[in-house]
């Protein structure tokens, strides 16, 4: 009996994978420019009806299907991101361009990370770094009005192309409508996070987006020259912003392509925060701390949670959760297998930062939450999934790190 889950496809949804199949299977790069026009006609006339989750179906569908191509799941993820980040505007006889972009700047701390609130002189100053630095010469460039959260980001590929148009349409002139922003969550307790921002850049058609587009010099270097000057511009105007943190600056570049890589540039920097943070505020060297690792999921590998316990004890005084990016990082040791096994390299940096014990806890557990505050349980040594309770004696005041 198969464990996919019981998904509705709409005849839209349906169409969806049958073109993306197609293309998959496609022989020559003639055909697939057939393929790829109608599965970007389709996905546009998706995004532009009425409120709906047809991609997110689809996607869900495939991903946790038994028989599905891991192909046709890459194909449509590429054009649902590609059709919702980037839009064509014309205004005044010229038609544009437009591509939404991200610059991710990933902060850890012991200290309340900043909310994103920007001063005026910062947030013109980011703009002219963005149009200077990054963004091709001529090119029109319209940045959000702060930095925003993860919280506070499209939510949906409907969402995104939203966005995508209400800026295009600014940085072209055509239209002057803002920009619908989600209120910012309270992040009151996290150690690591992202804080983004957020733009569209609008080119003449077929003109380069990025400074490093020329022919004639090596794209590689000047985007690499690119990042640094990006960098250091960035700890300029938001040093003082981010006081107390310590921060990785992203290359602004496509929106989904820099979501994706502050996903993965947080992982290390939450396990180092909390680590950090367990030796201080706990008091617990790591000769006194315990780490246990177990991947959870509902259909397979969805994220592995880590589970911190003092020495002395199987009470779990803290945890973090290391999302799974891809599906091919599910895939660990267990490619025709029920057995799953923790990353070598995620315990391996669990004991660079210091923990003496870590324990990979073998199989795939049920992602266990609190029902009372919606809390993750994680484990102990034992294998037992619990709630994170820290001992009366922490100390909650904020400490420097460095």
């Amino acid at each position: 009996m198969s464990d996919t889950p019981s998904i509705r496809l709409t005849r839209d949804a349906k169409r969806l994978i049958t073109i993306g199949q197609a293309l998959a299977r496609s022989g020559s790069r003639l055909e697939d420019i057939y393929w790829e026009d109608q599965l970007t006609a389709l996905i546009t006339k998706i995004l532009g009806g009425r409120k709906n989750k047809t991609l997110e179906s689809v996607l869900d569908f495939q991903a946790n299907s038994a028989n599905s191509d891991l192909s046709v799941y890459e194909i449509l993820v590429e054009h649902a991101e590609t059709c919702s980040e980037s839009v064509s505007i014309s205004h005044q006889g010229t038609d544009y361009d437009v591509l939404m972009v991200s610059a991710p700047i990933v902060a850890w701390t012991r200290y309340r990370l900043p909310a994103g609130q920007l001063t005026a002189a910062q947030q013109q100053g980011l703009q002219e770094a963005l149009s200077s630095l990054i963004a091709a010469e001529g090119a029109r460039v319209v940045m959000l009005p702060g930095l925003v959260t993860f919280d506070q980001m499209p939510q949906s590929f409907q969402e995104t192309r939203l966005w995508t148009q209400r800026l295009g349409a600014l940085a072209v002139g055509s239209a002057s409508d803002t920009v619908p922003v989600r209120d910012p969550v309270d992040t009151e307790g996290m150690l690591a996070d992202a804080r983004f921002a957020v733009a569209a850049i609008a080119v003449p058609r077929g003109q380069p987006v990025f400074r490093w587009q020329t022919p004639d010099t090596p794209a590689l270097e000047l985007r690499e020259q690119a990042g640094l000057a990006w960098a250091e511009r960035i700890n300029t105007l938001l040093g003082t912003l981010f006081t107390g943190c310590q921060i990785e600056v992203i290359l602004p570049d496509a929106y989904y392509t820099t979501n994706r890589e502050a996903d993965r540039r947080i992982r290390p920097m939450a396990l180092r925060a909390a680590v950090t943070w367990l030796q201080t505020a706990a008091n617990l060297p790591g000769s006194d701390l315990r780490a246990a690792i177990v991947a959870c999921g509902e259909m397979g590998v969805e994220e592995f949670r880590i589970g911190f316990t003092p020495r002395t004890s199987h009470d779990v005084i803290y945890g973090c959760v290391w999302p799974v990016l891809s599906k091919e990082e599910a895939m660990i040791d267990a490619v025709e297998s029920t057995h799953v096994d923790v990353p070598e390299s995620l315990a391996a940096l669990l004991k660079e930062l210091g923990v003496a014990e870590v324990r990979r806890l073998p199989g795939i557990h049920a992602p266990e939450y609190c029902e009372d505050c919606g809390a993750p349980f994680f484990p102990n040594f034992l294998g037992e999934m619990m709630h994170p309770e820290l001992p009366e004696e922490t100390d909650m005041e904020p400490v420097h790190f460095h």
